[in-house]
């Protein structure tokens, strides 16, 4: 049985008639009618009752037209969406992303794939204590933007922009942009950040900053989530440090004062991944990091 004996039989029972049926498949109605018959024969079930006038489905027949139709169907949506996804135009992507690009960098890049790839579905996972490395190598995930380059003979990485690391304050706090001179001015205040013992980039990076300055903070509250963080600032609990993207949450109660200290943002992938939807999400993400590059510089 074949797909063109399905779709013969289909065109017949519409028509019930070979000679109009024969002309709409091209082809001539003793080659329509030896198909019919082989398919009958194959099956062990009579399609039509014929005699040399009319034509008519059997209730078996019925039930086949019915159950074939939705099967081809289906055959066809799924094979037009395999050639979607050969283009590059369709497909699944999953993709981890730290919170802090979720109100600037990530809307901005998926808009463009809802106008350029319209047919791709998109995951999204936010990772914490998870190593994206991890997601990465085990196929969990098929790309992710983090904050450090991944170091990984089997990752490749790309930098998409840098930006400036912040001072966040409540709107009422006495430092502001004009008389801030450096984060000492804050150093007996309450902190409110992520945990120094942690392993991650932004953990590192804030020893470091900390480091330089000479001082360890009070932290008051552990938090790795920038969205609690800023709410827990506007309530007045403390100040934080984060990547300026967050000022793009706006939230009007608090305040951002730049440091001098930057961080990055990089994509990676698997380098074994030469799948046409993933080179153009990255080529998308490179070409929108550089208008970012433009903005903070």
């Amino acid at each position: 049985m074949t797909f063109q004996q399905i779709r013969y039989f289909l065109v017949l029972a519409e028509e019930l008639h070979f000679w109009k049926t024969a002309e709409k498949v091209y082809t001539s109605q003793s080659s329509l009618s030896r198909q019919i018959q082989a398919l009958e024969e194959e099956l062990g079930i009579t399609l039509f009752e014929r005699d040399k006038r009319n034509v008519k489905l059997t209730d078996a027949g019925m039930f086949l037209k019915k159950k074939w139709e939705d099967l081809l169907d289906e055959f066809d949506r799924t094979h037009q969406h395999a050639k979607k996804i050969e283009e590059g135009s369709s497909g699944l992507v999953s993709i981890a992303y730290p919170g802090s690009i979720s109100y600037n960098y990530l809307p901005e890049l998926l808009k463009i794939f809802s106008d350029e790839k319209p047919d791709l579905k998109v995951e999204l996972m936010e990772p914490i204590d998870i190593s994206i490395e991890n997601l990465l190598t085990n196929y969990q995930i098929d790309l992710a933007f983090s904050r450090n380059e991944v170091l990984n003979s089997s990752i490749l990485s790309e930098k998409l922009y840098a930006e400036p690391v912040c001072l966040v304050v409540p709107e009422n706090h006495w430092l502001t942009t004009d008389n801030f001179v450096d984060l000492k001015d804050v150093k007996n205040e309450k902190f409110i950040i992520s945990g120094l013992h942690h392993t991650t980039y932004f953990s590192s990076l804030l020893r470091n900053i900390f480091n330089t300055y000479g001082f360890e903070p009070k932290t008051h509250i552990e938090s790795d989530f920038g969205s609690m963080i800023l709410n827990l600032i506007s309530k007045g609990l403390g100040i934080s440090i984060l990547p300026y993207s967050f000022q793009f949450s706006l939230n009007s109660k608090v305040r951002f004062i730049k440091l001098p200290e930057n961080t990055e943002l990089f994509i990676n992938w698997r380098k074994n991944d030469d799948r046409k939807i993933i080179k153009d999400v990255i080529d998308y993400s490179i070409k929108l990091g550089k208008s970012y590059y433009q903005r903070f510089i």
